[in-house]
């Protein structure tokens, strides 16, 4: 497939690698790519050769800066409801193969609902996360009020999610929401790292404890 908005690259270590691929949006996410993402993702799947998935962005500004503003303010309720986000998001948990998000620079709104539904969250120390939805009179639409309370807790998401507040990456790592926290030149290397020792262990094994 031709993808616009990703990047897919394919390593010989088994390790499927997925790029957001828009730099001048700061790899904001419009419908165009969140589809692009689950294609992305259901090909990596599909092949044999490929047992993890890393998801990334291009550059080292933003991970994914959210949806696209002009967009969310023409939706209508109806829209919201049926945003494409929720239910690619919903594919991506349900993918057989484990999914790291290597964060690098700012993860806001659904790009920040993004790395919650993948397995493991590796952050550059620039990274910034946040759910800010509310500062456009709207909720995190992508499944962020029930992904955030269950991996840091009801209280801390609320506070986030009603506040809009953004985090670094070291707080992020104090209240649970990252794994790791590493230098910026290390981000990838440290997600590779982490890839390769789930790689080691048994393909069964893995799906199993995924699910």
């Amino acid at each position: 497939m031709n993808y616009q908005n990703i990047q897919v690259t394919l390593e010989e270590e088994g390790i499927g690698i997925i790029t957001i691929n828009r730099p001048k949006v700061r790899n904001a996410i419009d419908p165009d790519t969140w589809e692009e993402i689950r294609e992305g993702v259901k090909s990596i799947n599909d092949d044999k050769k490929i047992g993890i998935i890393i998801i990334t962005g291009s550059g080292d500004k933003a991970f994914a800066a959210g949806s696209d503003i002009s967009q969310i303010k023409e939706r209508d309720l109806l829209d919201g409801l049926k945003a494409v986000s929720q239910f690619v998001l919903t594919d991506l948990e349900a993918t057989e193969k484990p999914i790291i998000a290597a964060v690098n620079g700012f993860a806001l709104g659904g790009g920040c609902e993004l790395c919650l539904a993948c397995d493991i969250r590796i952050a550059s120390k620039n990274a910034k996360f946040g759910q800010p939805e509310v500062n456009l009179a709207i909720i995190p639409g992508a499944g962020g009020t029930q992904r955030l309370a269950t991996l840091i807790g009801i209280g801390r998401a609320k506070e986030l999610i009603l506040t809009g507040d953004i985090i670094d990456a070291d707080e992020a790592y104090r209240i649970g929401l990252v794994n790791h926290v590493v230098e910026p030149s290390e981000l990838m290397e440290k997600s590779k790292e982490i890839a390769k020792k789930i790689l080691s262990k048994g393909p069964m094994a893995r799906r199993l404890a995924k699910i």
